[in-house]
């Protein structure tokens, strides 16, 4: 690795090497769920999808895939044996024997006006639109006793989208939300407390609201910043990151009110690459947040090597570049308290990271 972090006039911290497990490179690009006390490693084929617990004896549980991977995304409680499948049509709970524990059936993420409330995958498998649809999310709580999701409600052309929060046992609806967007995607982050959860809805490249919920078991509350996308929690849950569509700043929230506190200019903060083009520095799209008083932010994710630096939330300023033993690909992202993972560049490998201790 180019190590010019001399040169730049920045400190530079050791990254540990803590784990290295294999990943299947013909199946989607691997996710790393947390929460406290708990890690899954996620890849999502199109017949399956495996999870593997990275925290114990990593452990592999396959779960059988009521449609084919491009049709949505996928949520996984944190005892690992219940998937649910966010697709097109509905949110479909499946344990990992591929018994159907409840399905919701919801509005069309396809952008053609569809008025068919769809029973079965069979039904729109070969058509375009469907197969090239939008699509929600979803997401268990830190305790796994809630599932949030954001879906389209209803179908045909006054469809609006939800955000719920649903009893995971039976798929009972506690509560729900209109987001009042226009997603073409979303990405859930759990909080260490249950009762709150991030929710970032892509609109295109200039437009992305972050959501911000919390229920106190009667009233779903929800904020809303324009223009923002939503990287990490802090692990005590005091704190979150987020930057702009632009990737101009980072900005830190407290948690329990949403009020922006500290930002951090990319453009000030960090000297461009010597060996990029690019005409400003950018936060990446993803970031980790394993410390409570340090966050791992990414520049140049697409670059050969990409540089991967240590922010202090406390005064939202550069502490210094990261120095790996080996290079690394793309950007730095979550994998829960003390930790964060990359991939390797040809998808074989992930790599779970943490500073070393005299850092």
């Amino acid at each position: 690795m180019q190590n010019d972090a001399i040169h730049e006039g920045f400190a530079q911290f050791a990254a540990r090497l803590l784990a290295a497990a294999p990943l299947d490179p013909a199946a989607d690009a691997p996710q790393v769920l947390h929460w406290p006390g708990r890690r899954l490693l996620v890849q999502r084929r199109d017949t399956e999808l495996a999870v593997r617990d990275l925290d114990g004896d990593e452990t592999e549980v396959r779960f059988p895939a009521p449609w084919p991977r491009r049709y949505g995304s996928v949520a996984v409680s944190p005892t690992g044996d219940l998937a649910v499948f966010a697709g097109v049509h509905a949110l479909r709970a499946v344990d990992s024997t591929g018994a159907v524990r409840w399905e919701i059936r919801h509005g069309c993420w396809s952008a053609a006006v569809c008025t068919k409330d769809h029973a079965s995958f069979s039904e729109y498998a070969d058509d375009y639109y469907h197969g090239h649809a939008d699509s929600g999310s979803a997401a268990f709580s830190s305790d796994g006793r809630l599932l949030w999701a954001h879906i389209r409600n209803r179908a045909g052309r006054d469809t609006k989208e939800e955000w719920l929060i649903l009893d995971p046992a039976d798929g009972t609806v506690l509560t729900r939300a209109e987001t009042m967007t226009v997603g073409s995607g979303s990405t859930h982050f759990p909080h260490p407390n249950p009762a709150y959860m991030g929710l970032t809805v892509g609109e295109g490249e200039e437009d992305s609201p972050v959501l911000w919920g919390h229920w106190d078991g009667a009233k779903l509350t929800v904020q809303r910043f324009v223009e923002e996308v939503f990287l990490a929690v802090s692990p005590s849950g005091e704190h979150f990151l987020t930057t702009d569509p632009g990737q101009w700043s980072l900005y830190l929230h407290r948690a329990e009110d949403g009020m922006e506190l500290r930002s951090l200019d990319a453009e000030e903060a960090v000297p461009p690459p010597s060996n990029e083009n690019d005409d400003r520095v950018r936060w990446d799209y993803e970031a980790a947040f394993p410390y409570d008083d340090t966050a791992v932010v990414g520049t140049e994710y697409h670059a050969e090597v990409p540089r991967h630096w240590l922010v202090d939330p406390r005064t939202m300023a550069l502490r210094g570049r990261i120095a790996y033993p080996f290079p690394v690909s793309g950007s730095p992202r979550s994998a829960g308290q003390g930790g964060w993972y990359t991939v390797s560049k040809d998808q074989t490998t992930l790599h779970l990271w943490n500073l070393r201790q005299e850092e």
